[in-house]
C-alpha cells in the first residue's frame, strides 16, 4: 500500500490564529499542536503510551543526541527510530543546529563542512554537515525533518547575524538537495536572523525561493525577551505562506504560545513541561506552582480540579509535596505526565476557540495567568 503523503490544510481562522491539520502516513495532527520532546529516544519519564494518552499527536526527537548514542547505524538496524523507542506517532527531528550552537566550546563552524565538534559525552571528533544531517534523520525514518542551520547566540552584532543568516540559507540549500524527494516525509526550512527585521523577511523569502513543506522561525529561545520575540514573530507573520505549516521552535511557556498563535504560529515543542516536571513546577489553569513549597504539606486538594484526564486528580498535592521531598522517581513521573497533559489540554482549548471564532477573548483571559 503506497504511504500517504505529508500535507498541511487551514481549517479555520481567527485572524491571524489558525487551525488546521498536518496529515502524515502515521496520522493526523491537529493545529496549533505541541510536541513533547524526546531528545534521546525517550520523553523523560513517561511512556509512549501514556504520551499518547494525553492527547499528544507527535513528538520531537535530537540528530545531534542520537547521532552521538546511541548512533544511528544502531538505530536503524532495528528498522528506524519509530521501532527502537515503540512509538507509532510521527516524529519531527531537530536538525543539531541549536545544540551546536549551545555547545559551543565544544565546535567550529566551517562554511563547507558544517559543525566539527567534539562530543560532549566521550570527546570523540563529529562532522556535521547540511548532507550529514538529512542522511542521518532519513535514516532515523523521522517524518518531518529539519534543514541544518546555524543558529547563533543573541547578540545586537548585526553584521554577524547576517553572516549566520546567509550561511544557514547557503546549508538551506544544500540540505533540500540532499533530501531530494520525499513526498511521504516533510522538509521543513528554518528563518534565521536574530531581531532584526530585514534580515528575518530576507530569510524567509529565499527559503520561500528554495521551497519547503514548512517553515520554521528559529534562534528565538536563545535569551531574548517575550516581547522581543513576539516582535519577530509580528515581523514575519505577513510574509509566511498560508498553506504552509509555520513552526516556532524550542518554544515555550503557555503565555509564549498563546502569544505566538495570536500571530500564526502551528507548531511549537519545548522541553519545560518535561524538565519542570522533574524539578517540581506544575502547570494549572490557575497559574503555575511549586509543589515542593512547605505550604502543600497539607494540602489535600488535586493539582487542578479543572483536570481530569489520566485520573491524575487522585494525587493530592500534600502527596505530591511529599514524593518530591523525598526524591521519589514517581514524583518526576506524575507530574511530568501532568505538565504534558496540561499543554495538550492548552493546545485542544486553543483550537476550539480559534474555531469558534474567539480566540482573542481566551488569549486575553490566560495571556498573564499562565
Amino acid at each position: 500500500m503506497a504511504l500517504k503523503n505529508f500535507a498541511f490544510k487551514v481549517l479555520k481562522k481567527d485572524k491571524f490564529a489558525r487551525s488546521g491539520v498536518i496529515e502524515t502516513h502515521r496520522g493526523s495532527i491537529n493545529t496549533p499542536a505541541f510536541m513533547p520532546v524526546g531528545t534521546q529516544a525517550t520523553v523523560k519519564a513517561c511512556t509512549i503510551d501514556d504520551i499518547k494518552k494525553t492527547g499528544s499527536q507527535i513528538i520531537l526527537s535530537n540528530t545531534y543526541h542520537l547521532m552521538i548514542r546511541p548512533g544511528v547505524e544502531r538505530i536503524n538496524s532495528t528498522g528506524g527510530l519509530h521501532k527502537f523507542m515503540n512509538c507509532d506517532l510521527p516524529i519531527l527531528t531537530d536538525s543539531g543546529g541549536f545544540q551546536v550552537m549551545s555547545l559551543s566550546k565544544l565546535n567550529k563552524i566551517d562554511r563547507e563542512n558544517g559543525a566539527i565538534f567534539n562530543s560532549h559525552v566521550d570527546g570523540k571528533k563529529f562532522y556535521l554537515s547540511p548532507e550529514e544531517s538529512i542522511r542521518v534523520q532519513l535514516e532515523l525514518n523521522s517524518d518531518i525533518v529539519m534543514i541544518m542551520d546555524e543558529c547563533p547566540k543573541k547578540t545586537n552584532d548585526y553584521d554577524l547575524i547576517k553572516k549566520s543568516m546567509e550561511l544557514s540559507l547557503y546549508w538551506a540549500e544544500r540540505s533540500k538537495k540532499a533530501f531530494g524527494i520525499n513526498r511521504h516525509k516533510a522538509l521543513f526550512g528554518i528563518v534565521q536572523g536574530g531581531l532584526f527585521k530585514d534580515l528575518r523577511i530576507k530569510s524567509l523569502n529565499e527559503l520561500i525561493n528554495i521551497g519547503f513543506d514548512g517553515y520554521a522561525l528559529g534562534g528565538l529561545a536563545v535569551g531574548e525577551t517575550q516581547q522581543e520575540m513576539f516582535s519577530v514573530l509580528d515581523y514575519v507573520k505577513e510574509h509566511l505562506p498560508d498553506d504552509k505549516p509555520h513552526y516556532l521552535m524550542g518554544v515555550g511557556t503557555p503565555s509564549d504560545i498563546l502569544g505566538a498563535v495570536k500571530r500564526g504560529i502551528d507548531m511549537f515543542d519545548c522541553v519545560l513541561p518535561t524538565r519542570s516536571g522533574r524539578t517540581g513546577l506544575a502547570f494549572t489553569w490557575e497559574g503555575r506552582i511549586n509543589i515542593k513549597n512547605n505550604k502543600y504539606q497539607n494540602d489535600n486538594t488535586p493539582l487542578d480540579s479543572n483536570c481530569d484526564n489520566l485520573n491524575l486528580n487522585k494525587y493530592s498535592k500534600n502527596y505530591l509535596n511529599h514524593l518530591f521531598n523525598t526524591n521519589e522517581i514517581l514524583a518526576s513521573m506524575l507530574l511530568t505526565l501532568h505538565n504534558i497533559n496540561f499543554y495538550q489540554e492548552l493546545m485542544s482549548s486553543i483550537r476550539d476557540n480559534i474555531e469558534a471564532g474567539t480566540f482573542d477573548k481566551f488569549h486575553d483571559k490566560y495571556i498573564d495567568k499562565l
